[in-house]
Formats: C-alpha cells, sequence, structure tokens
C-alpha cells in the first residue's frame, strides 16, 4: 500500500468453503477492495529460488523444505554408488559423483535446496591437516593439534588450489537446477573444526579441545583464526561458484557453557558473518549447531540470516526467542520419519503452524538416519509442498485497522463475503448494510489497541501498519490446502 491511497480499502476475508462444516473446515481467502485499488500481496521475484525469497521476507505460497544429509546415506542410488566407490573422500572429491550424488535427491524429491555433497573437514588437507574418513569409524585426523607450534604449521586455506572439485560441481549443479530450487554450500564452522583437529575426530567429552581452551587459550584463539580466515574465503568461493545460501556447521559449539561460547565461538562466527556481508552482502548464512537450547539467543548475535533450529527446541519458543526479524529453519525430529504417514503429516504441521508465517524453512533438526525408509521421505515431501496458507481455527472473522482520523464503528457483518467489498472508504454505513445479518465476528482496531464483538480469536498478528491505511490483519497459521 502506498501512504497516498487513503481512498482504498482492502480487507482479506477467511470463510469456510460450500461444502464444509464449521468444526471441520477449509479455507480461501476473498481480497475486497473499496475506491477501485486491490491490495496485492508482495510480488516474489520470479526467477529467484523459493527458498530465497522465504529468507529474505518475501511473501511465498508455502514455506520451503530441503533435509540435512539428504544426499546419501537414507537412498538405495547412494548405497550403490558406496559399493562401486567405497572411499567417502572418493566419492566426495570426484566433480562427477558429487553432482551425481547432490542431484539424486532432487531428481526424485525436488526439495527447494539442493546441497553440496561434501563434508565439513574437506578443506583440512588444504590446510597441511592429513585427515581421512573411515567407514564405521568417522573422520581420522591423523596428526592432532596440541601445541603451538603444531599450529604453526597450519596453512591457511585457499578454497581455488585446494578444492577446485568443489567449485566446478557448484557450477554444475546451478546450471542443473536452473533456479527452480537453490544451491546451497555449506563448511564448518571454527569451534567444531578446532574440536576435530584436537580431538583427533569425534569425541564424547571434548576433553582435550575443553584441555587447550582452558590452559593455553591463546594457542587455541591462533588455531580458531585461522579457521576464520579460511572459511570465509571457502564461503565465498562457494558463493562465487554457484552457492546461493550457504549453511554454517557448529556442531560442536553447544559442548561449551555460555560464557566459553562467546569466548570462543562467537566472535570468529561473527567475524565470518561481517567478513561475508562485505563482499556478499545478499547472500543468505544459514547457521546450524545441535542442542542449541541454551544459546539462541547468543546465536542470533552472529547476524546470520537464518538459525537452524534441532528438535529439542520447540519451533514456537525459538521463535519467540530469536524474534522474527531473523528466518528459522527445522525442526522435526528426524526419528519423525521412522514413523507412520499421519504421524509424519502431524508432525509437519504442528512445525509449520507454530514457526508462523513468513521467514521459515522446512527442515529437520537434524540429518536424516541411516535406514530412514525412502517412501517416507518422499511423503514428507509430499505433505511439505501441500502446505499452503489458510487458518486452522474453527472461528472466522473480520479485522479491519481504521486509523484514529476515520470513523471506528462497524458491526458483525453478513455471511455473504463478495458483497464486503465496498467502492469508497467513506461509506461505512453501506458496509453496515450491506453486513447487517452477518454471523462472522468483526474485529476493529484502533490507534491504541482492538474492540471486538466480545469473541477472541488466538494468533491473531498484526502483519502490515500503516499509518492513514487500513490494514489487513489475518492468523499466521498454516494446514495443508484440501
Amino acid at each position: 500500500m502506498s501512504s497516498t491511497s487513503v481512498s482504498s480499502f482492502a480487507a482479506s476475508l477467511l470463510v469456510p468453503s460450500k461444502n464444509s462444516s464449521f468444526s471441520n473446515h477449509k479455507r480461501r481467502l476473498i481480497q475486497c477492495s473499496l475506491g477501485g485499488t486491490v491490495v496485492e500481496p508482495k510480488a516474489t521475484a520470479a526467477s529467484e529460488p523459493l527458498l530465497l525469497n522465504a529468507v529474505r521476507g518475501q511473501d511465498v505460497e508455502r514455506p520451503p523444505v530441503w533435509l540435512m544429509r539428504q544426499a546419501g546415506r537414507y537412498m538405495k542410488s547412494y548405497q550403490i554408488i558406496c559399493e562401486k566407490y567405497p572411499s567417502f573422500r572418493e566419492r566426495s572429491e570426484n566433480v562427477d559423483l558429487v553432482v551425481e550424488i547432490s542431484l539424486q535427491p532432487w531428481n526424485v524429491f525436488q526439495p527447494d535446496g539442493v546441497i553440496l555433497f561434501s563434508d565439513i573437514l574437506t578443506p583440512l588437507s588444504g590446510m597441511n591437516i592429513p585427515f581421512d574418513i573411515v567407514k564405521g569409524k568417522g573422520p581420522i585426523i591423523f596428526d592432532p593439534i596440541a601445541t603451538a607450534a603444531d599450529v604453526d604449521q597450519v596453512r591457511e586455506f585457499s578454497p581455488e588450489e585446494s578444492v577446485p572439485y568443489v567449485g566446478k560441481a557448484l557450477t554444475i549443479l546451478h546450471k542443473e537446477v536452473d533456479n527452480k530450487a537453490a544451491v546451497l554450500g555449506f563448511v564448518g564452522a571454527p569451534f567444531t573444526l578446532a574440536s576435530y583437529v584436537v580431538e583427533g575426530g569425534s569425541s564424547k567429552n571434548f576433553t582435550k579441545i575443553k584441555r587447550l581452551a582452558f590452559s593455553q587459550p591463546k594457542v587455541l584463539h591462533s588455531l580458531l583464526q585461522k579457521f576464520a580466515t579460511s572459511m570465509t574465503k571457502y564461503i565465498r568461493y562457494q558463493a562465487d561458484n554457484g552457492a546461493q545460501a550457504v549453511q554454517i556447521f557448529d556442531s560442536w559449539a553447544t559442548e561449551l557453557s555460555p560464557v566459553d561460547f562467546e569466548e570462543f565461538s562467537l566472535p570468529y562466527l561473527k567475524q565470518i558473518v561481517d567478513a561475508v556481508k562485505q563482499t556478499h552482502p545478499d547472500l543468505p548464512l544459514i547457521l546450524y549447531a545441535s542442542g542449541s537450547g541454551g544459546l539462541l539467543e547468543r546465536l542470533a548475535l552472529t547476524s546470520v540470516d537464518v538459525v537452524s533450529l534441532d528438535w529439542t527446541v520447540d519451533m514456537a519458543e525459538g521463535r519467540r526467542r530469536l524474534g522474527h526479524d531473523i528466518a528459522v529453519q527445522g525442526n522435526v525430529d528426524p526419528g519423525v520419519l521412522f514413523g507412520s504417514k499421519e504421524f509424519i503429516t502431524n508432525r509437519i504441521h504442528d512445525t509449520v503452524r507454530k514457526a508462523g508465517k513468513g521467514k521459515h524453512i522446512l527442515n529437520l533438526g537434524h540429518g536424516i538416519k541411516v535406514g530412514t525408509p525412502e517412501e517416507n521421505v518422499a511423503h514428507f515431501f509430499e505433505v511439505a509442498k501441500a502446505i499452503r496458507p489458510s487458518s486452522s481455527h474453527t472461528q472466522v472473522y473480520l479485522l479491519f485497522f481504521f486509523p484514529s482520523k476515520l470513523k471506528r464503528s462497524i458491526q458483525t457483518g453478513p455471511g455473504n463475503a463478495e458483497k464486503m467489498c465496498l467502492h469508497a472508504v467513506n461509506s461505512l454505513s453501506e458496509a453496515h448494510k450491506v453486513a447487517s445479518d452477518s454471523e462472522l465476528p468483526v474485529f476493529i482496531l484502533d490507534d491504541v489497541g482492538y474492540t471486538t464483538d466480545s469473541r477472541s480469536i488466538p494468533g491473531v498478528q498484526l502483519m502490515n501498519r500503516v499509518e492513514s491505511e487500513i490494514s489487513v490483519m489475518l492468523t499466521d497459521d498454516l494446514v495443508e490446502d484440501g
């Protein structure tokens, strides 16, 4: 709405469809205008992937959806490749294999994000840190870092020289997907990478990294700085070669207490984000840390565009704690995909409802588990893609915003929604006449609060308040479109 179109009046009405009951209904949106001006929803860029539009706060028809670890593990087609190429590094460092594996879920499920098949440890060889990923054992660092002298031997990463296959694969993926989905890159966060190279691989207790942090903090800070500089370069490299968003995995940062997170993780994450935004201001950055419930507010301080929540955080609570200015991703428990299709459907709807309207990427709260039935993954995507804006409440209502200078008097309106489209903003008496027999609650919001006909509707949010204009307010719930 423009500030000069005071004579325009627009309202959206949620009404039950003709064949549904009040207690079990589907709903449709009806847009009405007065004064000859129809207020259109904010347009989205047709050429941009849905995921990017959602992160940027544009109106989207549904939450975009992709799944962490969607490339590999659970798919039969991936397992066939593993039989032929048993080495993970061989699979993840060969351009043709990387592209093929990355596209496997895209070809079957058409997710809204296609993530590069790789590993957060991929840069280590280029930093003079020999490693391997062994089936059944996970990552192995051959020469764990323990001293200042060890840190001195770590080189800053040059992705062009060390991992040219990553850039080539991303370029091919971008061309293959052709903006029908967003191509996602990813990197490891400094503290998580440091944890691997100090511990010598995965860890349960993180005693070695904490010993270094608490007894020789300068040594650890030196290592963290090298990782921060290197990952900044790596993100820029991925973006320059086709990645349209990049996820930063700080999986082990939640092993730190809040005060230690503020010293050993937060400053380096913030440094990476700030540096990348200087050169790539429009590149969405997503931050994920498993078990992050105790650190949510601190994760937001990194200035990333999206915080990905794990399933141990209630989505509605996480949204409140982070604030609505930041996008959220997640957060269905990966174990849900072992449940019945009805159970999966209910959990998807619950997550989307709690996330609310806008700035939400539907995802799992962690990566897909080995052994997850492919048909359940297919069902997850089917349900996710069927979601459309509507309301899950059993009540129906109209809500108008009247600036204080305008008359704020209108009575409960009639059932014929189309007739509510009147012809002039000053013709409230006509609205009253048309609306005389309605059973719909009407909410009148003024500059200091709102009045109602005494029936309350939960979940109402002010979506757009513009001085001297009339704005529409609807619930932010989403349910599957029938």
